[in-house]
């Protein structure tokens, strides 16, 4: 198959390019290389996709509405798996406008082109963030998520209503992922697991919100592949028993369908830092703090539809995940 990943020099872009191409794909990468955080952890996550002769990339923002509708037009993709956003709860409070920009502007141009170019099949990312308020647990796709608590939030919550409109208008099939929480080698700087490694190591206080209670679904990164892979190959088809007196919004009488991807087994974060501890072989010092505004409390993944339609469920424990990312994290900072 012939692939744009955008977001390819990201933290999940990167790891499903790597497995595409791994697997004979060819696979046309997309990045703006922004500095929200560290530009040279995304050019060296590149240079490891560079050799393989199947890869191509450009540097492109998504809000070149012109230049992404000719790069999809043009090169005759069998599938767009978009993955580029500006990403953050906290940093929403901050730049509001740069959630516009990315994720609402940026996603329509990727619609439009994949509308334009007639594309098989656009698989995007969304964000366990949707479900908001809500704390009735395990989170499905069946539930409303109509109660964000943070701009990105209802950023992803509008991608997964544009996908919907696109897939209805004009039968563009559209798959939509609530990522939970990943984590592992190569990850953003501005996930707790990078940040705490980062400021153990330094003998640095981290800091626990909630005052160290917050659960999370943790999901490792190769699992979220694993699923990414396998959903891409199953084209959404309009679901015959949808009933529009009692409207199901996990599916639709459109070609659309929303999965969770998420282990199903969330974590307290301090049992997360005790885990991480033993990685390292450090202790942490810890500052306990407050909630944060736009944060929630806990998130756990009702992934059995996904489970069903690809036969996969993660696998991996954060155990055996932290100690994966400890070991890239000591090599790659020496």
């Amino acid at each position: 198959m012939h692939i744009l990943v955008t977001g390819a020099a990201g933290f999940i872009g990167f790891h499903l390019a790597r497995r595409l191409l791994d697997e004979g794909h060819t696979v046309r990468g997309l990045d703006n290389l922004n500095t929200y955080y560290d530009p040279r952890l995304k050019q060296a996550r590149l240079s490891l996709l560079e050799p393989y002769p199947g890869f191509s990339f450009e540097r492109l923002d998504l809000i070149e509405k012109d230049r992404i509708l000719n790069l999809i037009g043009d090169c005759g993709f069998d599938a767009v798996i978009h993955l580029a956003a500006q990403a953050g709860v906290r940093y929403s409070i901050e730049n509001p406008y740069a959630y516009i920009d990315a994720n609402l502007l940026g996603f329509m141009n990727i619609l439009e082109g994949c509308r334009q170019a007639r594309i098989p099949h656009l698989v995007f990312a969304s964000s366990s963030s949707v479900y908001g308020a809500n704390t009735s647990m395990p989170f499905a796709v069946h539930d409303n998520v109509d109660h964000p608590v943070s701009l990105y939030a209802a950023t992803k919550k509008a991608n997964e209503l544009m996908a919907h409109c696109y897939a209805h208008l004009y039968g563009l099939p559209c798959t939509g992922l609530r990522f939970f929480t990943v984590y592992g080698p190569w990850g953003r700087p501005d996930m707790a697991l990078f940040k705490f490694t980062d400021a153990i190591l330094k003998q640095q206080p981290i800091e626990l919100y909630n005052h160290g209670r917050m659960r999370r679904d943790f999901t490792y990164i190769d699992d979220i592949v694993e699923g990414l892979v396998r959903i891409m190959k199953i084209v959404p088809r309009p679901n015959p028993e949808w009933d529009s007196r009692h409207p199901d919004p996990g599916t639709s009488s459109a070609p659309y369908r929303i999965y969770n991807i998420g282990g199903s087994h969330p974590v307290e974060l301090s049992y997360f830092v005790e885990v991480l501890e033993q990685a390292l072989g450090v202790k942490a010092k810890k500052e306990m703090l407050p909630l944060q505004p736009g944060d929630v409390v806990a998130t756990c993944a009702d992934a059995r539809d996904l489970e069903v339609i690809t036969g996969f469920r993660p696998q991996v424990p954060i155990e055996v995940g932290i100690a994966r990312f400890v070991d890239w994290y000591r090599t790659y900072y020496r």
